[in-house]
């Protein structure tokens, strides 16, 4: 999802060296790596994460590796999975990299309060071409930890609640694919069979 609602598309790997930060703290000034973005069906996408209990520099080198990974792509969010693996961890930076007041890390991260509904557009990087309206809720509060283990509460709105709400899907193992209606999946199932045959997926 970018600024027109969208996670956005993997652009080819290459190295990078700028200090990442979440929820307000330093990660790690070692050089950074775009990652390789897993695509569907790749069971990884559908594998529930495993909880973090180490929060060491092994940790928050994933951490500066996906905010690395998804400026490249241009979007706002991306969970472990996408990048292959199976942990519960995700980072979303509504301001594509501009403000890094705006970077957030959500380790082992739950939503505990959810109200209203929205029903807008989104795309996931796991899914390139792939876009459809899902319906969510306007407004969650979620409780996370960051990349050092401390717990923190924090409600989110609009774009961002969507962005928390998809990106914790991942981490359950729920691609954006099964929040649509059955029509909508098997449409979209088949243009990625055809995108899969035509060496374009």
């Amino acid at each position: 999802m970018d600024t027109s609602n969208r996670y956005g598309d993997f652009r080819s790997s290459e190295p990078a060296s700028q200090p990442v930060s979440g929820s307000g703290q330093e990660v790690i000034e070692s050089s950074q790596m775009i990652l390789k973005i897993v695509k569907y069906p790749d069971p990884i996408l559908q594998q529930p994460g495993e909880p973090i209990t180490e929060f060491n520099d092994e940790l928050r080198q994933l951490v500066a590796d996906m905010f690395e990974t998804t400026y490249a792509s241009s979007g706002v969010g991306l969970a472990a999975q996408q990048v292959g693996v199976a942990k519960r961890v995700t980072v979303i930076d509504l301001s594509l990299g501009k403000d890094p007041a705006q970077r957030l890390v959500l380790v082992n991260p739950e939503i505990i309060f959810r109200e209203g509904k929205q029903y807008e557009e989104e795309g996931c990087l796991s899914f390139p071409e792939i876009r459809e309206k899902i319906s969510r809720a306007a407004k969650v509060r979620i409780r996370a930890q960051d990349e050092y283990g401390k717990w923190f509460e924090m409600d989110g709105e609009e774009l961002l609640a969507r962005a928390f709400q998809h990106e914790i899907d991942h981490l359950d193992g729920i691609v954006f694919l099964f929040r649509m209606s059955a029509l909508k999946r098997n449409l979209n199932l088949r243009k990625i069979r055809k995108m899969q045959s035509e060496g374009a997926w």
